[in-house]
């Protein structure tokens, strides 16, 4: 995500805590408005395009092919996507209308959530599920937002904006992130894998085809309460994707994943 910052020496100054205040409100009436929405570099995660395509009644294939651009992490090599702007002068979220703001507001990216914060991670343990991170505010030369009375708590700002849920259904897919990235640069995944981890996080319709319609089930010996669990819950269906690519590419989790016994 656009201001999310990974394990580093340059620590930004000003580190947040949950608990820490910060003055920020931003509202049709500021003179900014809309400002942060021309110009940006936003990943997009999983759950945002999950939500947002359910939004505009799309198919995952067709939101990706408008409004999305394919990346490369720069370490890591996994495929992830950006929100394509539009071919205006100012660069412009698709969404964004001038005098209304947001679109889809209700389901709008994590990163535009998360602003005028970013977060940052000082260690990272999937294995165990703990996280050490911090939070920095991200000062913008056009933002106003900072001159306005209202004031918050790291947290209270997370909750307002809905982050809390959005990072809980990621963060399988930002554990598979860190630990490629963790990997040394000798031990690449191959092209096959990268596409499936590109199907499986950015495409949820095309998963769902694969596991229901292929030999995918034929495989695993799961219980007939995970197959319905999965078969009507697009968000379950997502994390049991997170985590058969973390059992398939870095053998974590394999008891979830137990091979069917030949009869």
């Amino acid at each position: 995500m656009t201001d999310k910052i990974e394990k580093t020496s340059e620590i930004p100054p000003e580190q947040l805590s949950l608990r820490s205040k910060f003055q920020f409100e931003c509202h049709k009436g500021i003179k900014c408005f809309t400002d942060c929405c021309r110009g940006i570099d936003i990943m997009l995660t999983p759950y945002d395009i999950l939500t947002m395509r359910t939004k505009l009644e799309i198919t995952s294939e067709e939101f990706l092919a408008e409004f999305t651009a394919p990346q490369l992490l720069e370490k890591g090599g996994l495929p992830v996507v950006t929100l394509k702007l539009l071919d205006d002068e100012r660069k412009s979220c698709p969404f964004v209308d001038d005098k209304e703001g947001c679109a889809i507001y209700e389901d709008r990216p994590t990163t535009c959530r998360y602003y005028p914060l970013g977060v940052g991670s000082l260690s990272y343990s999937g294995e165990k599920g703990e996280k050490d991170e911090f939070y920095f505010t991200v000062k913008e030369a056009h933002c106003l937002g900072f001159d306005e009375n209202k004031k918050w708590t790291v947290a209270e700002w997370r909750e307002d904006q809905g982050v809390d849920l959005r990072d809980e259904v990621n963060d399988g897919w930002m554990e598979l992130i860190v630990r490629k990235k963790s990997l040394p640069d000798s031990m690449k995944l191959s092209e096959e894998s990268k596409r499936m981890f590109f199907l499986v996080c950015y495409n949820i319709d095309m998963f769902r085809e694969f596991v229901f319609n292929s030999t995918f089930l034929e495989r695993y010996d799961f219980q007939k309460e995970k197959i319905e669990e999965i078969k009507n819950d697009d968000v379950k269906l997502l994390q049991f994707g997170f985590e058969w690519l973390t059992a398939s590419f870095f053998q974590a989790g394999q008891e979830k994943f137990q091979i069917k016994e030949k009869k």
